[in-house]
């Protein structure tokens, strides 16, 4: 149980998070892993990746101004070109992956070849229904094409996350939530593996459904979220047999109040006593780590954050540890976790953000940052029942600079060039 003024810092946190699904999240500093990628950093110190405007054909219901591309050319400091072998050979990681996030009118393909360098064997896309379908049988299918070509054409094995109905399906036009029809989550969910039938290799179903803001007009329950779950894994199923459905992850977010968020440890237990892997191949998982390392636990005697580190829903391997432990407790061993998100903050070298409510940002540097994702994708592959893991995020600096909290998560920074974490990913083994 969360003490008082642990639930009200929480929920100073609680936008954050929510809005994290809407893009489907130290002082002493922790201790430097043995590995750390300082050589890698070293060997492109001050290299960019050089940034040009793309301009690539929009539908005429498209009306934004063009934004600017990262280009994979990769130059120094003082101008002068660097070739890419200058950066140690990437090793392949067929179990790791990313999300990335490709808006309309930006090249795919700029941006999958930048996930491609890391040597990630997956990506994933966050789909919003309501920007495909504009009204019954309305669809608008060619950015989403254009994404799904371009992952096949540079060998990135692809997860689709859907959520976000389209407001004519549901009883109130407020923030996101299911459709009031459960069954029209289940058709638009056969229509889409239809069409990317052979070329989508899972999906996940709905986002962080313990948040009211990602369930709104309807009741924050587990048991109607699997009811959802059902509707749209039998829609998979029909559409193409060979995807995997993986259960939309709730968020960890330490509020347990049952109107603004309930607790996610709960949320699973009732997903599952609801019948949950019934429907799915994989339960989905949001193991953020806030301010701590991935090793630390909330029963460690002493914590390198010096806030966010009372309570387990604040600790990426607790989170992970208890995940595993509610499944073997319904005897479900045998059904992975799927860590479709994760990940550390970091404003350094980002710019001037405002962390109101995750002040514990400035405590992790950009090397802490490296180092912590590296761990925690070891950390990961190395348990049991752990399935393919997905680094929140590869590019949202560069797509809405400083100004968004997002883009401390970001692999880079807002002008292009690589961060500590990107090179330390690309360099890692598995």
């Amino acid at each position: 149980m969360m003490s008082n003024s642990n639930v009200i810092r929480s929920l100073g946190l609680l936008w954050f998070l929510s809005l994290v699904a809407y893009a489907g999240c130290a002082l002493p500093r922790a201790p430097r892993p043995t590995d750390p990628p300082s050589t890698v950093i070293a060997a492109t110190e001050g290299a960019t990746i050089s940034v040009t405007p793309t301009v690539t054909r929009a539908s005429p219901r498209e009306a934004s101004p063009e934004p600017i591309l990262p280009t994979a050319q990769v130059t120094s400091g003082v101008g002068t070109a660097m070739p890419r072998p200058s950066v140690p050979t990437t090793a392949a990681k067929p179990q790791w992956g990313v999300q990335l996030h490709v808006p309309p009118r930006w090249d795919s393909d700029e941006i999958m070849a930048s996930a491609q360098d890391l040597g990630v064997g997956w990506v994933k896309e966050q789909v919003q229904w309501h920007t495909i379908e504009h009204g019954p049988e309305d669809f608008e299918w060619h950015h989403l094409d254009e994404i799904v070509r371009s992952a096949e054409t540079h060998g990135l094995k692809l997860l689709l996350g859907v959520t976000h109905a389209p407001d004519w399906t549901r009883p109130v036009e407020k923030e996101s939530g299911p459709p009031a029809d459960y069954g029209e989550f289940g058709r638009f969910m056969e229509q889409l593996a239809t069409r990317y039938r052979g070329q989508v290799d899972a999906y996940e179903l709905w986002n962080e459904p313990n948040l009211a803001r990602e369930w709104r007009g309807d009741t924050l329950d587990a048991s109607r979220f699997v009811a959802l779950v059902a509707e749209g894994a039998d829609g998979v199923r029909l559409g193409d047999p060979e995807a995997l459905v993986v259960s939309g992850a709730p968020a960890v977010t330490g509020i347990d109040d049952g109107v603004t968020a309930v607790a996610d440890r709960r949320f699973l237990r009732n997903m599952i006593e609801a019948g949950v892997a019934d429907h799915v191949d994989a339960i989905g998982a949001h193991p953020y780590g806030y301010g701590n390392p991935p090793e630390e636990s909330v029963h460690d005697e002493t914590h390198a954050a010096s806030s966010h580190n009372d309570h387990p829903t604040f600790f990426f391997r607790d989170t992970l540890e208890d995940y595993r432990g509610i499944l073997v407790e319904h005897g479900l061993d045998d059904v992975p976790i799927w860590i479709t998100e994760f990940g550390w903050p970091s404003p350094e070298g980002i710019g001037e953000m405002d962390l109101t409510g995750w002040e514990y940002g400035r405590e992790i540097s950009e090397a802490d940052q490296a180092t912590y994702v590296v761990r925690a994708f070891r950390m990961g592959q190395e348990r049991p029942g752990v399935g393919p893991m997905f680094l929140w995020n590869l590019n949202l600096a560069v797509i809405w600079g400083p100004d968004n909290a997002f883009s401390a998560y970001s692999l880079l920074r807002p002008d292009g060039s690589l961060r500590p974490a990107y090179l330390a990913l690309r360099a890692a083994k598995p």
